[in-house]
C-alpha cells in the first residue's frame, strides 16, 4: 500500500487571512476575553500554569472559529491551522503581522529579571 501524499494546505492565502482575522476577533469577544483573563489570572504568570490553564482556553476559542473551515474540532485542527499560518507567514506580510498579533494574545510578555537577579554578594 502506497503512503499517503503530503497534505496540501486546506486554505488559500486569502482564505487564511480571513480565518486568522476571525480567530483574532474571537479573542476580543467579551465572553472569550473574560475566559482568557480568568485563565491568565489563575496562572499567575507561571509558564507551567499558563500551559495548563490558558492554552486550553485559547485552543477552544480557535477551534470554535476554524471548525467552520474544515479543521477538526480537536487540538489537531488547531495545530494544522498553526502550521498552515506558519507556512504562509513567509509568503504574506499581512498573515505574518496577524500571526504576531495572535501570538501576543496567547502568550503574555514575559518579564525578564534584571541581570544578576538583584541579589548583592555579601
Amino acid at each position: 500500500m502506497a503512503s499517503a501524499p503530503a497534505q496540501q494546505p486546506i486554505l488559500t492565502v486569502e482564505q487564511a487571512r480571513v480565518v486568522l482575522s476571525e480567530v483574532i476577533q474571537a479573542f476580543s469577544l467579551p465572553e472569550n476575553a473574560a475566559r482568557m483573563e480568568e485563565a491568565r489570572e489563575s496562572a499567575c504568570n507561571d509558564m507551567g500554569k499558563m500551559l495548563q490553564l490558558v492554552l486550553p482556553v485559547a485552543t477552544q476559542i480557535q477551534q470554535e472559529v476554524i471548525k467552520a473551515y474544515g479543521f477538526n474540532n480537536e487540538g489537531e485542527g488547531v495545530l494544522k491551522f498553526a502550521r498552515l499560518v506558519k507556512m504562509y507567514e513567509t509568503q504574506d506580510p499581512e498573515i505574518a503581522a496577524m500571526s504576531v498579533k495572535l501570538k501576543s494574545l496567547l502568550l503574555p510578555p514575559l518579564s525578564v529579571p534584571p541581570i544578576g537577579g538583584g541579589v548583592t554578594a555579601s
